[in-house]
C-alpha cells in the first residue's frame, strides 16, 4: 500500500509518478502556460441541455460541431 502524503490516501498500486509542486509555491512558468492554453480551448458545442429524439440526432449534432471545431482550428 501506498499512502499520498499530501492527501492521506492509500492506494494498492501507483503506475508512475507526477511531481508535487511545493505547498505555497506558484505554479512553474511552464505549468501557468499549459493552464492558459487549456483555459483558451473552445469545443464548438453550445452550451446547453440538448434533448433528441433519436442517437442518431444526437451524433450528427456532435459530428457537426466536430467539423466546425477543425475547419476553424485549420483556417485561422
Amino acid at each position: 500500500m501506498v499512502r499520498d502524503a499530501l492527501t492521506g490516501e492509500q492506494f494498492i498500486r501507483v503506475v508512475g509518478r507526477r511531481a508535487q509542486a511545493p505547498l505555497g509555491q506558484p505554479p512553474s512558468k511552464e505549468a501557468r502556460e499549459a493552464l492558459t492554453r487549456m483555459a483558451d480551448y473552445v469545443t464548438r458545442a453550445p452550451k446547453g441541455v440538448f434533448i433528441y429524439a433519436s442517437h442518431e440526432e444526437a451524433n450528427a449534432d456532435r459530428e457537426r460541431w466536430t467539423v466546425d471545431a477543425v475547419v476553424a482550428r485549420h483556417s485561422g
